[in-house]
């Protein structure tokens, strides 16, 4: 009988490890508000709210891999603006370079099973 739970906590332990990353390919496209953020992940399958976010964005900041900016908006107070840094620029390439040969070596030993 399959354990639920462990597939539940390995697929969540899984997207978990990925996250960082895909907030970072999404603002690496250009500069984004938090909302578009979030919508953009919920476009590719990726469920991720606020409370979630804002952390990642936090120690994104905090990493100097991506930056803010205040923007006016006609709709309300100022919206924070996230974009890449040369730095954020940078570790997406590595990043992609190691996820790229991660999912080669998995999807190997996936057809060997």
């Amino acid at each position: 009988m399959i354990d639920q739970n462990y597939i539940d906590n390995s697929t969540a332990q899984m997207r978990k490890g990925t996250l960082e990353f895909c907030v970072l390919l999404t603002i690496s496209n250009s500069e984004r508000y938090a909302s578009d953020i979030l919508n953009n992940l919920k476009e590719h399958n990726l469920i991720v709210v606020e409370g979630t976010l804002y952390p990642i964005l936090s120690r994104l900041k905090e990493s100097e891999l991506v930056s803010y900016s205040w923007v006016e908006s006609t709709e309300g107070p100022p919206r924070k603006y996230y974009k890449i840094t040369p730095k954020g620029d940078e570790t997406v390439k590595l990043l992609t370079e190691t996820y790229q040969s991660l999912n080669k070596s998995i999807n190997q030993l996936i057809k060997k099973s």
